[in-house]
């Protein structure tokens, strides 16, 4: 066998290989952020079209609206503006208490339907997979946020008692997602 001989056959052998490749693979556009315990994020640079403020951050893998039913219980407000400027009282000094449950999606490019539309595209086949080009996974988040009388940010790394809201923010998020009956958590702030 000759050296041109070898080229040709190692050529073919990894130009199929690369080829199969391509077909079961996928192209990620957009990842979601995997959050393990929580972060601390500017809210407005995790999802569009939220405030400037800082936000403290975690995965929910609750149904929908379950945060807003723990807050509507836990802290006994009726329905009546449980998602903003909801008053917790941290180590003595009252603090104002907002969320956000929001999704980021996954975004892929998926390559086989593109190729085989493109295949039969001027054939007697004409085959429409554009409905499958791109696919989304979501993840839910918690995005809560705290203000003072002042109304300062205090989540932000400059603010003095940033630590304790944060401890605070750590322990409702604990008590939410270990929490099947809300009404243990109104409970226990009493």
């Amino acid at each position: 066998m000759t050296l041109k001989n070898q080229i040709n056959d190692f050529m073919t052998k990894y130009a199929y290989l690369f080829f199969v490749f391509l077909l079961v693979s996928c192209i990620p556009l957009k990842k979601t952020p995997k959050i393990e315990n929580y972060e601390i994020i500017k809210a407005k640079k995790f999802k569009k079209g939220l405030p400037i403020f800082n936000g403290f951050v975690f995965e929910d893998p609750k149904d929908a609206n379950e945060f807003y039913n723990y807050v509507n219980t836990k802290y006994d407000l009726g329905h009546d503006e449980v998602e903003t400027n909801v008053p917790v009282i941290i180590e003595g000094k009252k603090y104002y208490l907002s969320f956000y449950e929001t999704d980021q999606l996954t975004k892929k490019l998926n390559l086989i339907p593109i190729l085989i539309d493109t295949a039969t595209h001027n054939s007697e086949v004409d085959t429409d997979l554009s409905r499958f080009y791109s696919s989304r996974e979501g993840t839910w988040y918690i995005l809560l946020m705290v203000s003072d009388d002042n109304m300062q940010d205090c989540l932000s790394a400059d603010y003095e008692n940033q630590e304790r809201v944060i401890e605070y923010l750590e322990k409702m998020k604990n008590e939410y997602l270990t929490t099947q009956n809300y009404m243990e958590a109104y409970f226990r702030r009493k």
